[in-house]
């Protein structure tokens, strides 16, 4: 025994230690009950992980300050508290784009002390290099000697990304037994199943390779499914969603970012300058691979030998790489020497010499003694060989060369060299150049989630699982993206090879229900959040969630992006992203929002769950007068015009009601009576055919049918069930109740516009008035085409009295709207009506008045709000005195003037009457208001 305690197996690093280093969780018995590991907290996370992030949340680089309109203090309005754009302790920081500046440009070149040089199979979240020289520490011209620990340059203390949480591994879960077959037992039917149509998909909750947990297959059966579709785990509990709605529709995305914003690019570097001189690994980071003793370690001033055998277990080790510059591997491939090592294997530049010298990087085993090690390099070269996508590390060629000790082949594998930056050390560029723990800004954020979720989606079509991503393994070389280290690779009916995570990244259900697709998307909602603000606690308090909404004012600013996160990484799998495309489509929804509220420019795009706005509601908004409640539209008028959700074209009931398309509710009804009765949107529909006809009764029966049917599909959380729940109440005059169905598809469908505004409206019907306008300033700002928005907004802004902000909104509805006069008329009104904190003034009126004569209105619209102009002044000269030197409409602003001028304008009004008694009443106003004469 000696002096020094045991390391414990999962122990936090020694003092010295810069990173957390690589571990692992003994193999457990297959019948055993799976063990997960967890690493102890790095140093910089402090024993609680308690933090608040210090730096304010940005949409882009060194850029002005974002203010979306609703967090300004509306014009003669009274401010409104807490509202989300005020973050404490933090004047003046810059959040939003500067004029002139593109947006997701940062106006930064990257860090010029040498870019990090991270090489295809590098795994850094296995590394534990800080006596090793890494590539970013070799620059041309310079000593390539290892440094020592003082010398090297650290990153700000305060970037949680400074110390990186080790990878692990867990054995998986047993092979799930097939499960029966939904009874119809204790729970049946509703009796609105029983009549009319109604129906569950037969093609049941989706089809997976592999054996998921999950239902899978056709009919609605369980078990094993034998397609080739992505939603099949590993586990337990996940079941495979991939028929649900949106995960069949096609992405309608573009380039890097959805052709949205900008990301600066990372240079590529020339490979020979990343060549280590000295490739020798630290002695603090060396330990037992069995037992996790320390090895290797020197003593009374002598150095430690990189090589040997555990004195505790008698394992082998080896720290030292095993091919030399000059060796030749494979016949082909001529080695320069090393770049870095990962948590499995050392990492080599090569030259393939049959391909005109084309750079290759050369992966084999860091310690070849280590059986854990050599299976999971085995697993790598079993997945890598079928794997072909732009943004994954491209492998050509599996090679063996003997080990110089033991003669025994070694195997390596042969992939594309990958000049650039990890995610990771992008970030920490970032706090050195800022000078302080400031995020990434939030929207190259995104872009690099949008190139991530592809190459995830791709492996999961080809029946994969990546299982381990974060920062450290994703790298930017120019405009592109890679996924590097495919070590964790594995199939989604794989129950028997390691499965490799990393702690602060993992899903939690992964040692008890194995990986799956939901697990995957999980760790890309982890990435994002980690790489978006100061993620402090990340690995400990905060392990597998999230701080609350009120903790980080990035999501107190962009609540669409908290709500994504916190839907991406759901404590239960089935209320995840049903796939990687599901979740690209919502995240580019979030991009969209997030540039148009920091620039100011629209950012529309098409969804691919919702049709377009039916029928604008709001329009012909009535001002009110002094002390009087501003009018809302008709829910009815509401309910009808807000976006209807898409038919799911795999339904199989799609067929028929496509031809219920330009049908009357009543006529839909009786169309659909023959259609197939397991057709969840065949429910659907009548539910909005009951609601049309106000037969919000029936219309609840027919979805408590359609509820049934989503529960027995395996789709007990669909979220179309909650939409039209929300507009049976909506219809129903229950505003409130609605507000939290609405809420609800909010947290499914971040993205979406649709159900930000349903909760504008319902929130304006209950005298929400802060929550109203910052959700339609959202829909608003988006998408110009959603002009009952601006409506909104507008009303809602008049009930605060602040009428210059109404004003404003409706001047921005464009000219290319067929509202765009509707707007102009409402502006012209709200100009001249006096609200209780600004009075009209004389430029109110002089402005109504050349509003009014540029809008082209028919003559009876045009003379009605002709006269409300001129009645506005008479009431301002008789309060304020005249003022002949302006003009009303042709009158000066004179009591006599405007009484002849209002006299005309209802004789002209009378002319048009369409009823006698309408014309009397207009002539006998007419003389009332003419000033008296002598004639």
């Amino acid at each position: 025994m000696t002096d020094e305690p045991r390391r414990p197996r999962h122990a936090a690093p020694d003092e010295d230690e810069s990173q957390q280093r690589t571990q692992y969780v003994a193999p457990v018995r297959p019948d055993a009950a799976p063990r997960h590991a967890a690493s102890r907290p790095s140093e910089v996370e402090g024993g609680d992980g308690v933090g608040v992030d210090p730096g304010a949340p940005r949409i882009l680089p060194d850029t002005g300050t974002v203010r979306p309109a609703w967090q300004d203090e509306p014009r003669n309005a009274p401010p409104q508290p807490g509202q989300p754009g005020q973050q404490p302790g933090q004047p003046g920081q810059q959040a939003g784009p500067r004029s002139g500046q593109q947006p997701g440009q940062s106006g930064q070149q990257p860090a010029q002390q040498g870019p990090q040089q991270q090489v295809a199979g590098q795994h850094p979240g296995r590394q534990t290099p800080q006596q090793v020289q890494t590539p970013q520490q070799v620059q041309s011209g310079q000593d390539r000697a290892t440094p020592s620990e003082s010398d090297v340059q650290e990153p700000m203390a305060t970037s949680v990304l400074d110390h990186a949480p080790g990878t692990e591994l867990v054995m998986p879960p047993k092979r799930p037994e097939a499960e029966p077959e939904p009874s119809s037992g204790p729970m049946s039917a509703p009796s609105a199943y029983t009549h009319g149509p109604g129906s569950a998909p037969s093609s049941g909750p989706g089809s997976g390779s592999g054996s998921g947990p999950g239902s899978a297959g056709t009919g609605g059966s369980t078990g094993s499914g034998t397609g080739s579709g992505t939603g099949s785990g590993t586990g337990r509990g996940t079941s495979s969603r991939t028929s649900r709605r949106t995960s069949s529709r096609t992405s309608r995305r573009g380039r890097l970012g959805a052709g949205l914003v900008e990301v600066p690019q990372v240079p590529y570097r020339d490979p020979a300058e990343a060549v280590l001189t000295n490739p020798v690994v630290s002695e603090s980071k060396r330990f037992c691979s069995s037992c996790n003793a320390k090895v290797g370690r020197g003593t009374d001033g002598r150095p430690g030998e990189p090589q040997g055998t555990c004195d505790k277990c008698g394992t082998p080790f080896s720290f030292v790489p095993k091919l030399q510059p000059g060796n030749l591997v494979g016949g082909q491939y001529e080695v320069l020497g090393a770049l870095a090592y990962g948590g499995i294997g050392w990492i080599y530049l090569a030259r393939d010499l049959n391909v005109d010298g084309r750079w290759v990087v050369l992966k084999g085993l860091i310690n070849t003694g280590d059986a854990t090690a050599m299976a999971a390099a085995v697993n790598e070269k079993r997945f890598l060989a079928e794997v072909e996508h732009p943004h994954i590390v491209k492998i050509y060629n599996f090679v063996q060369h003997p080990d110089p000790d033991t003669g025994r082949p070694v195997d390596y594998i042969v992939m594309e060299y990958v000049g650039g930056q990890s995610l990771r050390q992008l970030a920490l560029n970032h706090h050195r150049e800022s000078g302080r723990a400031e995020p990434l800004p939030i929207a190259q954020v995104i872009a690099y989630g949008l190139e991530i979720l592809p190459a995830l989606g791709y492996l999961h079509n080809q029946g994969l699982l990546y299982c381990d991503l974060k920062p450290d393994n994703v790298i930017q070389t120019g405009e592109q993206l890679k996924l590097i280290d495919l070590g964790a690779v594995r199939r989604m009916d794989d129950y028997t090879s390691p499965l490799f995570f990393t702690s602060g990244y993992s899903a939690p259900e992964l040692a008890t229900d194995g990986a799956s697709v939901a697990s995957d998307l999980f760790t890309v909602g982890r990435t994002l959040a980690v790489l978006s603000f100061e993620f402090t606690g990340y690995t400990t308090k905060y392990k597998t969630t999230l701080p609350s909404q009120d903790d980080v004012p990035l999501f107190k600013l962009f609540g669409s992006y908290y709500r994504f996160l916190r839907r991406a990484t759901h404590a239960d799998p089935a209320r995840r992203f049903v796939s990687a495309e599901e979740m690209a489509d919502q995240l580019t929804g979030v991009l969209r929002e997030i540039l148009a509220l920091g620039t100011g420019k629209q950012r529309p795009g098409q969804s691919t769950v919702f049709g377009p706005e039916t029928n604008t509601f709001g329009v012909d908004m009535v001002v009110p007068e002094r002390g009087q409640d501003v009018p809302l539209p008709d829910p009815v008028e509401v309910v009808s015009g807000l976006p209807v959700p898409q038919v799911d074209t795999d339904d199989v009931g799609a067929g028929v009601l496509a031809t219920t398309l330009g049908a009357d509710p009543r006529t839909a009804i009786e169309a659909l009576a023959v259609a197939p009765r397991e057709s969840i949107e065949v429910r659907l529909r009548v539910v909005r055919a009951r609601i049309e006809l106000g037969e919000l009764s029936e219309a609840n029966r027919q979805l408590q049918a359609a509820q049934y049917l989503a529960i027995k599909a395996g789709f007990p959380h669909d979220w179309r069930i909650d939409w039209y729940r929300g507009l049976i109440e909506l219809a129903g005059g229950r505003a409130r109740v609605a507000h939290v169905a609405f809420d609800s598809v909010y947290d499914e469908l971040p993205g979406e516009i649709a159900p930000k505004l349903a909760m504008a409206f319902s929130a304006e019907a209950v005298g929400e008035y802060f929550t109203a306008s910052r959700l339609y300033e959202m829909v608003w700002r988006t998408d110009r085409s959603y002009v009952s928005a601006a409506f909104g907004l507008a009303r809602v802004y008049l009930a605060q009295g602040a009428r210059e902000s109404a004003i404003e909104v409706l001047e921005s509805v464009p000219a290319s709207s067929t509202h765009h006069v509707a707007a102009q008329v409402a502006a012209t009104k709200v100009k001249i009506t006096p609200m209780a904190s600004k009075p009209v003034s004389e430029a109110d009126l002089v402005d109504a008045s050349g509003r009014l004569e540029r809008l082209n209105l028919d003559a009876e619209r045009h003379t009605r709000l002709s006269i409300d102009v001129l009645e506005a002044a008479l009431a301002w000269v008789s309060s304020n005195g005249e003022s002949p030197g302006s003009r009303v409409l042709g009158c000066a602003l004179t009591d006599r003037e405007l009484r002849f001028g209002l006299e005309g304008r209802y004789r002209s009004l009378a002319r048009l009457a369409t009823t006698t008694k309408d014309r009397i009443a207009l002539v006998d106003k007419a003389n009332e208001l003419r000033p008296r004469t002598l004639t």
